[in-house]
């Protein structure tokens, strides 16, 4: 199965059994087999809004799934912030911000079609070079 981008919403939905994608996250999660990917520039978005809304422990259960291998950290390249920088510039009117611009960016350089994210608007704006639009999951 082809591998999975993680954007921060599905991070804290995970942790946050109230949230409204809590349940469709974690079940696309413990059903899917592809290789879930964190792009580093979504952990201190994820964490903190984990801390802020849930408390240190669900900031530092991240930390420790990621360390576990739960889920793969992949790092920016400085190919990866050029590209984020023209994505900023391209979609400066719809404020796109630099988490999913460099997500984005990620996605590009790995080939990966597919973004497990809760940001419809943003990742369905945007027209990735690799791919005719991205797979939004769950």
């Amino acid at each position: 199965m082809p591998s999975i981008l993680v954007d921060t919403g599905p991070l804290y939905a995970m942790a946050d059994q109230d949230d409204d994608w809590h349940a469709r996250v974690v079940g696309f999660i413990k059903h899917s087999d592809g290789e879930l990917i964190v792009p580093v520039a979504v952990l201190p978005e994820a964490a903190y809004l984990l801390t802020t809304h849930l408390g240190p422990e669900a900031e530092r259960k991240l930390v420790q799934s990621l360390i576990n291998g739960e889920m793969a950290l992949e790092q920016l390249t400085l190919q990866d912030l050029r590209r984020t920088l023209e994505l900023l510039t391209r979609y400066a009117a719809a404020r796109i911000g630099f988490v999913d611009a460099s997500v984005v960016a990620t996605a590009e350089r790995l080939r990966i079609s597919r973004i497990l994210t809760t940001d419809r608007r943003d990742f369905s704006l945007i027209r990735p070079r690799h791919c005719k639009a991205f797979e939004l999951l769950p």
